[in-house]
């Protein structure tokens, strides 16, 4: 992503302090995006995207840096929303859920602070989450907007860096992480449903090794995941599985389970890439599977589509063009 300096050598007038640097960068993406429905009201509308991403730093005389990170973005189909508290009336627990209230809006996401010196860093607030950051989980990124990530097999059961609202900034997210040459760790908390998770992770000979677990007070929270990345002759392929909560025969929202994905990710030529992945769970009626084309066009332009048989059975496909800055 090419990043534009917006101020280098901020606090100059006061001695002995480093130079404080912020960086805007970030994407759009527009096109079209078909679903086909059980209804039969099969859709096909115009979806978009605009993502402006701020990261500001500053370095102690100690040379650690201190930063922050955040968003503002605007997807198409965005509505403003705020959380219900639920019945027990406290928020950041289980019970919490989303309220639309209106028309779309465009704001700042819940920020991400941290810490670093070294391989080690200290986040707070809207942190990224381990189980989100796991090597295995986002190898991939299907067609134009994603195509409902039915490939990341913790299925969105933890904490996560949140684009469009306050993630675990409102539940106090905290996490840490560690690196040294080919071993990773990170272990993140938050107040929602009291999760704790870590993963551990090992690059051996080019083949990436990572195990997590997750404590929570939710039973459709994962509980541990694991996978193993690496490179198959001209591919990138990963294997990941999760333990998303015992099995209760429940197929859609609200279904808990095995979930398991292998994607493959490959050049065609010297401008190309071609994404596939297969996968399943307890909680989808049918296999998932899809495959999905990107093709550069240069100075950060792409062409980008992409076509899967979703659990649910139903049909997704997308194209159109995503820019970068």
């Amino acid at each position: 992503m090419k990043k534009v300096l917006f101020a280098t050598t901020a606090l100059v007038a006061t001695a002995g302090v480093a130079a404080a640097d912020v960086t805007f960068g970030g994407y759009g993406r527009f096109g079209v995006l078909y679903q086909e429905n059980d209804s039969g009201n099969d859709e096909t509308n115009v979806t978009s995207r605009f993502r402006l991403q701020i990261d500001a730093t500053a370095e102690s005389d100690m040379g650690v840096t201190f930063g922050a990170r955040a968003r503002i973005q605007q997807n198409n189909s965005d509505t403003q929303q705020s959380i219900d508290d639920g019945d027990d009336g406290i928020l950041g627990n289980a019970d919490d859920f989303a309220v639309a209230n209106g028309p779309a809006g465009t704001g700042i996401n819940g920020v991400r602070f941290f810490a670093r010196t070294g391989g080690f860093e200290v986040g707070v607030g809207n942190i990224y989450g381990a189980l989100e950051s796991m090597p295995g989980m986002y190898e991939i990124d299907l067609g134009l907007t994603g195509l409902s990530y039915e490939y990341t097999a913790y299925n969105f059961r933890g904490d996560a860096y949140s684009s469009g609202g306050d993630g675990a900034a409102g539940s106090n997210g905290v996490e840490v992480l560690y690196s040294m040459g080919d071993l990773k760790v990170h272990v993140s908390a938050s107040d929602t449903n009291d999760r704790v998770a870590g993963y551990v992770a090992y690059t051996y000979n080019g083949i990436t090794f990572a195990a997590a677990a997750q404590d929570s007070d939710s039973e459709s929270d994962t509980d541990y995941a694991l996978s193993v990345v690496g490179n198959v002759g001209p591919a990138t392929v990963s294997l990941a599985y999760a333990d998303n909560g015992d099995d209760n025969d429940i197929t859609g929202t609200g279904g808990n389970g095995d979930h398991y994905a292998l994607t493959a990710s490959f050049d065609i030529g010297a401008a190309t890439n071609l994404d596939v992945y297969v996968a399943d769970a307890d909680y989808f009626e049918e296999t998932s599977y899809g495959i999905g084309a990107h093709h550069d066009l240069g100075g950060g332009v792409s062409l980008r589509g992409g076509v899967i048989s979703r659990g649910d059975d139903s049909i997704r496909a997308d194209m159109g063009v995503r820019f970068t800055f």
